[in-house]
């Protein structure tokens, strides 16, 4: 089971908004308590539900407003029984793209707030999801919180942590046309590699713009690699339609993806030619986000 387009670990808890997006209507709606049988949804929860299961049929400037007006509203949903839920679900989309640091800094104050009034249990020994989404807004998305908490705490250290393998992260896989690529003999040239898969839609609405920039900056020593897990033949697939020129390497085993700590796609890093990780993307980048990251590269 997959969580969404951007989780790929299969715990109870990760489901929930998987369910919670692809529901036709709110019987499959679950809870972020995994394991706790969740009361219905309130009158007030049923309308943002729909709100946020549709926040992908608005252009971008409706759904950057749409989404801040709908962190406010659940963020007054004082004692609803899914404003954790609602909070956390709405946080998973709100970086979809460039929406504005004012409507981030809406969402993540609203998922701080819902988790303060109710707090998720640890995953093992690992914080709940929540707790890493509002870490990886903290860390990524330059938001502030007043929310002191041992779980997000131990949240934003794993991502700390994550960030200092993929600085020193090297491999070797090989292209659709069985040409072998090596991050580290890339030394010189500006590189972004991109984790991506032909079911994530996210994804796919990267490429037009990833190919734009490739064929922009190649000249000047810039290099895509694209990494997909899948199997060759549905990767070529789908790239006989959406066509793109820059190199699409096969992860078998999902090797690199491990490596990368990868635990949901979209993902982008942007290497300087010292092989220094300059800037990285938790979740889908419009050219105009991603102009910004190949900036802090060098790449004008």
């Amino acid at each position: 089971m997959i969580h969404s387009k951007r989780f790929f670990m299969p715990k109870a808890i990760f489901l929930f908004v998987g369910f919670f997006l692809s529901a036709p209507g709110l019987l499959e709606f679950g809870h972020v308590h995994a394991g706790i049988q969740a009361p219905a949804l309130t009158k007030q929860e049923a309308a943002i539900f729909d709100q946020i299961r549709h926040l992908r049929d608005l252009s971008d400037d409706l759904r950057a407003s749409k989404s801040k007006q709908l962190a406010i509203e659940i963020r007054q949903l004082k004692g609803a029984p899914h404003r954790l839920d609602l909070a956390f679900a709405l946080a998973g989309l709100s970086t979809e793209g460039d929406f504005g640091h004012d409507t981030l800094q809406e969402v993540a104050t609203t998922l701080a707030d819902a988790l303060r009034d109710d707090p998720a249990p640890m995953m093992g020994n690992e914080p709940a999801p929540p707790y890493v989404e509002l870490a990886q807004l903290v860390r990524y998305e330059q938001v502030k919180v007043s929310f002191d908490d041992p779980q997000l705490a131990a949240a934003i250290a794993k991502l700390e942590e994550d960030d200092k393998s993929r600085q020193n992260a090297d491999f070797t896989l090989t292209d659709l046309q069985g040409k072998s690529w090596s991050l580290k003999a890339l030394r010189g040239k500006v590189v972004l590699v991109n984790f991506w898969a032909t079911w994530c839609q996210p994804c796919r609405r990267e490429m037009p713009d990833l190919e734009a920039l490739y064929k922009r900056f190649k000249d000047q020593g810039f290099v895509i690699l694209g990494i997909s897990d899948e199997e060759s033949a549905k990767v070529k697939e789908l790239l006989a339609e959406q066509k793109v020129s820059y190199p699409v390497l096969l992860d078998p085993g999902r090797k690199v993806n491990e490596l990368f700590r990868i635990e949901g796609i979209p993902k982008n890093f942007v290497y300087d030619r010292h092989g220094k990780l300059v800037a990285q993307s938790i979740d889908m980048r419009t050219q105009k986000q991603f102009l910004a990251m190949l900036a802090q590269a060098g790449l004008h």
